[in-house]
């Protein structure tokens, strides 16, 4: 009796948190779902880039909640829709990868992913098993189930258009191939983002047109990014699952106090009744999500180094305990010299920006001079903006970097 009620405490979760919309309807879902009737449940993302952010992870908890409810789940890899690229989020065309930057992307999202999923409990597929051996004749017959307006009509095509910019053809296809996906694999539920709506429709189409079967759709809120719009691999406005413990938990305290309950929902399983009663203060609600994010990507002990470094270097304007030491090639460089040569930057010219915008200190000291010669006979302390540190010093005998 305990275990079926927790069992139904996690339908009531997965049809409520962080959810937009469930389509056909909520209630219908709620109905299949308590019905124990093994379901088959999917959700997919293309290798666009090899690297998985927090805000993928919000479909992929859906996902896990699925495998704890005993359901069939597959985590989908869309190595042949990444051809063409998806253009639900995007205001122009996506670049065409190639197939080997394809494969070099999708070699790491599993590890990422099993931070989130256990994947000993998941299906794993690539869409190019099915999607490349379909004849012409089978996506013309698959084509005639939508139609060429409700594509053209979408708000961000039509803004494209609308500016004369170019819609590629193969751009029409995307959302048919992904509703191949669904069809194929005779999904019941997806999972994905609310912009993700459309073409997971494509599914449900497919699915009651040509097997006269319901399926459902949850689409979840996107997580926030960093710029205020959504998290995308494509705007640089990601916190990475592959991000370093002290770096995600800096990310994580620069999140502005609006935020925080809508990173608690959807990129945590701290349950919605302690978020509604979290206190009054946001500073401490920001240390509590940070650490609780931290910890549970990079777990508990490197969570709690990341969370006592942050103390140190913010709170008591101190230094981390593991600032990484170099030793320079020769005596007193100039500031740009030395900042080039910690590896902290990219190129002198990066370094240089960062100096005129009072972004480096020395030994406490902020230098706008490039120029500035700086005596580095001992051990110099250096920071770049708010979570970058070093230890410079001169000796030709050491290790040189």
């Amino acid at each position: 009796m305990y275990d079926k009620m927790r069992m139904m405490d996690k339908i009531d979760d997965l049809l409520t948190r962080g959810v937009a919309n469930i389509i056909p309807n909520k209630n219908k879902m709620e109905k299949l779902l308590r019905s124990e009737k093994k379901l088959n449940i999917y959700n997919g993302i293309d290798p666009t880039s090899p690297k998985i952010h927090l805000g993928n992870t919000v479909p992929l908890r859906k996902l896990q909640l699925m495998v704890e409810l005993g359901h069939n789940v597959t985590f989908l890899i869309g190595d042949f829709t990444t051809l063409i690229g998806d253009s639900s989020d995007k205001d122009s065309e996506r670049p065409i990868l190639t197939k080997d930057e394809i494969d070099e992307n999708f070699k790491t999202y599993k590890k990422q992913a099993e931070k989130v999923l256990d994947f000993s409990k998941i299906k794993i597929v690539y869409n190019s098993q099915w999607l490349s051996k379909l004849k012409f004749g089978e996506i013309i017959k698959l084509c005639q189930n939508f139609s060429i307006g409700d594509f053209v009509n979408r708000e961000l095509i039509r803004r494209r258009l609308d500016a004369c910019n170019r819609v590629r053809l193969d751009e029409v296809l995307y959302p048919v191939m992904q509703g191949y996906d669904s069809y194929f694999m005779d999904t019941d539920i997806q999972f994905g983002g609310t912009d993700q709506t459309f073409n997971m429709q494509a599914g449900r189409t497919l699915q009651k047109n040509i097997r006269n079967k319901e399926s459902f759709i949850v689409a979840n809120y996107f997580l926030t990014g960093t710029d205020g719009r959504k998290m995308s691999k494509s705007w640089n406005n990601a916190i990475w699952i592959k991000d370093g413990p002290e770096e995600m938990y800096g990310k994580l305290m620069s999140v502005k106090d609006d935020l925080v309950v809508e990173y608690f929902t959807l990129a945590t399983n701290i349950p919605l009744e302690e978020i509604a009663q979290l206190p009054k203060n946001p500073l401490e609600n920001k240390k509590r999500l940070a650490y609780e994010i931290t910890r549970q990507i990079h777990g508990e002990k490197r969570a709690k180094v990341a969370q006592d470094n942050f103390a140190e270097v913010f709170s008591q304007k101190g230094l981390p305990n593991d600032v990484p030491e170099y030793f320079l090639p020769k005596p007193n460089p100039t500031l740009l010299e030395l900042i080039s040569s910690t590896g902290l930057v990219k190129s002198k010219s990066e370094a240089k920006r960062l100096i005129l915008q009072k972004a480096v200190e020395v030994a406490g000291n902020t230098y706008q001079n490039p120029h500035e010669g700086i005596d580095t006979s001992d051990w110099v302390h250096v920071k770049i903006g708010k979570r970058k540190f070093a230890r410079v010093k001169s000796k030709n005998d050491r290790q040189q970097i």
